[in-house]
């Protein structure tokens, strides 16, 4: 019996690949189970298994009662049995005592397979999940089980099982039974089943993963992949960008002869990629994006937050490239720089702003300014509206002139998105920033009115009124909002201040000790009028450098002087190399001073540099506070 518990442990530790421990509670509430179904044990009644791997035995303890006389063996216990157990017991206690039925082995085995294949059913799910939930996003292979209409069925690691739509499918992709497939993790579900783990081929991600794992640069940070566009099958858009100078980021995701990039090719079912630079200019960003097409240029519209264009004009033979098939590369393009893009041929373009000029009132101070563009414009249009071949120069005109009209407009509305920011800044002046803090709720306004107002991106009461004050318009061409809603969103924004949270004024005093620390130190500022008077005075203006040098020359007399002592020539020459730092000019241009009341008052002292250049000596002018007269020059 020790053998083959041990033995049939193992075996089932080594197949299913579960933990000790999980193996081990599976095996002891099997053994409960089979005991209350042996017995027929009520299931209020607490019964525990204890195991001994080593020696392969087990024993059952149920919880019975302790009595003088035993009526019924599954519920009651004499007291001498209990004692054994529990030498504290006595009687009318609950005490827990072996119970292990004769012959309980062949029993327990019959009775706790299900239970035991169960609980490892329900580890294995559960281990599934957890390991599968961490590579949502990852590239993992598998083998192809089984294919329907549905989609595939994919075998995976642990014995788990994934599943693979149509709509997660390349287009026109095949795969056999047994064949060998990768793909990334989108989603992982727990369901009564076991884990349903749903697997993607046509995810931008997968491609993302592949160019991480094909490229170096991109896996170790060298290289950033910006953004990705994708049209599973057909064709592909990537951004990309260096992180270091130096460095093509092109270059490093095509290989060497395009290997790298062709090893992805085939692994998307031929589909086409075209890698791209990534630019923070959105004009060079938007006329690299529609490559192969060459761009003659592109002009951006911003005053539309919410929908950003951009005009990208092309010569005539470049038109339908930079369209694509079906409009595939414009819309590829579209997807990866999230700019809404217009194109036009280079005489469309020119075409329209004729016709603009002439007919719209609006742009007749434009017409007037651009006169002698327009004629030439007009006369190359006429040239070739009767089949005339155009050269080089008179393409170049017609691009010239479009580029300035379209810049022109630019500047324009640039105009007006200053003015609209500027705007928005002084409605924020007058809502309270504690507004923004405030969020919607069903309070304030109805449930269905927050459900609009959040769709909108209007989410707190600071952004209701400065929507409201900057463009009501905005609101009002939300779905399910009228006039009478508008009323009450105007009511609610004109008394803002009722719907704020009282605030705390712990700010009001702590101001009041800041105004007595102010009006203590206002004293020391009566001693300003005098220094305004000698500023008056003479003006002087000197180099931190020399001044420096020149008050420690003037202190160095000073305490020569107290001590008896006249300065030599030589030593007087010392003192200009000197550099004392141990005060900052200011302090040792200003000295304390004694007036007849004893009170300390600041003199500040004041020189005058001039150079001499036949002497090729600088000469120094010192002068007092309250003195006229000039002292003597000084040499340096």
């Amino acid at each position: 019996m020790k053998n083959e518990i041990i033995l049939a442990f193992n075996e089932v530790l080594e197949d299913k690949g579960l933990p000790k421990e999980v193996i081990y509670h599976a095996l002891e509430s099997a053994m409960v189970s089979a005991y209350r179904k042996s017995v027929n044990a009520s299931s209020a009644q607490q019964v525990v298994a204890k195991i001994d791997l080593d020696k392969g035995e087990f024993r059952i303890f149920a919880e019975k009662e302790v009595v003088d006389d035993v009526q019924d063996d599954r519920t009651e216990v004499l007291l001498k049995v209990a004692k054994e157990y529990d030498p504290n017991a006595e009687l009318s206690d609950m005490v827990l005592v072996e119970s292990t039925p004769e012959n309980f082995g062949r029993v327990a085995a019959q009775t706790a397979r299900q239970v035991i294949q169960q609980k490892i059913r329900e580890a294995e799910r559960q281990m599934q999940l957890d390991y599968y939930a961490k590579q949502i996003g990852e590239i993992i292979s598998g083998v192809v089980q089984a294919t329907g209409s549905h989609g595939l069925t994919i075998g995976l690691e642990m014995k788990a099982e994934g599943t693979m739509p149509r709509k997660e499918m390349i287009p026109f992709e095949r795969f056999r039974i047994h064949d060998r497939i990768r793909a990334l993790v989108a989603e992982v579900k727990d369901s009564p089943r076991g884990p349903q783990i749903i697997l993607s081929r046509t995810h931008r991600d997968f491609l993302r993963r592949l160019l991480e794992n094909e490229v170096p640069e991109i896996f170790h940070g060298i290289v950033e992949i910006r953004s990705i566009a994708r049209e599973p099958g057909q064709r592909a858009k990537v951004a990309v960008s260096a992180t270091q100078q130096g460095i093509d980021p092109v270059g490093a995701c095509v290989g060497q002869r395009g290997v790298r990039i062709q090893a992805i090719v085939r692994e998307l079912h031929d589909e086409k990629i075209d890698v791209i630079e990534w630019n923070k200019d959105p004009r060079i960003y938007i006329a690299k994006a529609l490559s192969p097409a060459r761009v003659n240029g592109v002009y951006l519209n911003e005053t539309n937050r919410d929908a950003k264009t951009a005009l990208v004009v092309v010569p005539e033979d470049q038109l339908s490239l930079a369209i694509g098939r079906d409009g595939q590369n414009a819309r590829l393009a579209a997807r990866l720089t999230s700019w809404r893009i217009d194109i036009k041929s280079l005489a469309e373009a020119v075409s329209d702003w004729l016709f603009a000029l002439k007919n719209d009132k609006e742009l007749s101070e434009k017409a007037d300014l651009y006169q002698e563009e327009i004629s030439k414009a007009e006369e190359i249009m006429a040239r070739k509206t009767e089949g005339r071949i155009l050269n080089m120069d008179d393409y170049d005109t017609l691009a010239k002139f479009v580029d300035m009209v379209e810049n022109d407009l630019y500047a324009e509305r640039q105009e007006v998105l200053v003015a609209q920011e500027k705007a928005i800044q002084e409605v924020l002046q007058t809502i309270p920033k504690v507004a923004f803090d405030v969020p919607l709720t069903d309070e304030l306004l109805p449930e269905s009115l927050l459900a609009i107002l959040s769709d909108g991106g209007i989410i707190n009461l600071g952004e209701l009124a400065l929507k409201y004050k900057t463009n009501s318009d905005a609101i009002l061409s939300l779905p399910g909002i009228g006039p009478k809603t508008l009323e009450k969103i105007e009511e609610m924004v004109n008394n803002l201040a009722d719907f704020l949270p009282a605030q705390a004024e712990p700010e009001v005093i702590e101001q009041e000790p800041a105004m007595e620390i102010a009006e203590e130190s206002e004293p020391p500022a009566q001693v300003e009028p005098e220094v305004t008077e000698e500023i008056e005075e003479e003006a002087i203006v000197q180099p931190a450098v020399e001044a420096e040098a020149l008050v420690e020359e003037e202190k160095q007399p000073e305490n020569k002087e107290e001590a008896g002592q006249e300065l030599s020539f030589e030593e007087m020459f010392k003192l200009e190399t000197q550099k004392i730092s141990e005060k900052s000019f200011e302090e040792e241009d200003e000295e304390e001073d004694s007036d007849k009341d004893g009170k300390k008052k600041k003199k500040r002292k004041y020189q005058e540099i001039e150079y001499d250049p036949d002497l090729d000596l600088t000469l120094v002018k010192k002068k007092h506070k309250r003195g006229d007269e000039e002292w003597g020059w000084e040499e340096e």
